[in-house]
């Protein structure tokens, strides 16, 4: 019986092995979360890169070059004409809205230069809208009647983008700041920049100049010194509630005052010489003090590449 009792004791021990080695194997491990939480950081800056590359190729288009035409529209050249400051709020809260039917219109339609009506410049921007995709790729709405249009401008093909057409600058509180640049040519969408406040530098001032608005000011690199004379130009840039006046000078000619509309400064004129320098942006307060010179700001491309 003793012989017995031992084999069954032996049974026994190895038969409880089996079963907890049976239980670990039908147990599921513990998650790894390091792994997956590795494997997520990844993927999310995955999508971050992918996103960046699609902003930057939004933004990456030709510099167009800007020409009087005139109001007429009959492409005999202007003289440029003092600007007046447009007296609305600087709060983007108080900006006017769009509608069902379309984006809201600029404080003032001296904003709509060179004979070019508002429908158009709606009409231009919803055609870049759909052509580009924006609402796939920023999160920004893809209809027009997300916007407020701030600027229409007839432009001038140079060597690296032939042919003319005209830019709309539109615009949105939501994200904070953001804005479109929209090119269009032969009643198509060629082209549209993409931005927002969020790319100017943290500690930005109360003047800040449109970090990635070159395009309204430059004709292609390509052309340096061999820019087409006289040449359409426009300046945009962010402003606070406590800015009363901006001024904006570029070579020969100066914006004096910029339009103020809602948060934003907006200049333009015509250049009759060759530069080397971007534009020079002041702002003042109500009391006359300036605030802000962009030849001080270090965060500013003062020259031109």
């Amino acid at each position: 019986m003793s012989g017995e009792r031992h084999i069954d004791e032996v049974f026994e021990e190895q038969l409880r092995e089996l079963l907890v080695r049976d239980a670990d194997i039908v147990r599921p491990a513990p998650a790894p979360y390091p792994a997956i939480r590795r494997r997520g950081m990844a993927e999310r800056r995955r999508r971050v890169a992918a996103v960046g590359a699609a902003l930057v190729a939004l933004t990456v288009v030709p510099v167009g070059a800007y020409a009087w035409a005139g109001g007429s529209g009959d492409g005999g050249a202007d003289t440029a004409s003092p600007m007046t400051s447009v007296s609305t709020p600087h709060s983007p809260a108080a900006s006017p809205k769009a509608t069902a039917a379309g984006p809201a219109r600029p404080a003032s339609d001296a904003q709509l230069l060179d004979g070019i009506t508002f429908a158009q410049a709606a009409d231009g921007l919803q055609k870049c809208l759909d052509a580009e995709q924006v609402s796939s790729l920023t999160g920004m709405p893809g209809k027009a009647s997300g916007y407020r249009i701030i600027l229409a401008a007839k432009s001038t093909g140079d060597s690296n983008a032939p042919g003319d057409g005209f830019h709309v600058v539109a615009v949105r509180d939501e994200p904070t700041g953001s804005r479109v640049i929209c090119n269009v040519k032969d009643g198509k969408a060629d082209g549209i920049n993409v931005s927002s406040r969020d790319a100017a530098a943290p500690d930005a001032g109360p003047v800040v100049p449109d970090p990635n608005g070159a395009d309204l000011y430059m004709q292609s690199i390509i052309d340096k010194g061999k820019w087409k004379l006289p040449f359409r130009w426009a300046a945009i840039g962010y402003v606070d509630a406590s800015v009363a006046k901006v001024t904006v000078t570029y070579g020969d000619s100066t914006a004096d005052p910029a339009v103020l509309d809602h948060g934003w400064y907006i200049a333009y004129g015509t250049l009759n010489e060759q530069v080397t320098q971007a534009p020079r942006i002041m702002g003042y307060d109500a009391a006359g003090k300036l605030v802000y010179d962009s030849d001080t700001d270090k965060t500013y491309d003062r020259t031109l590449p």
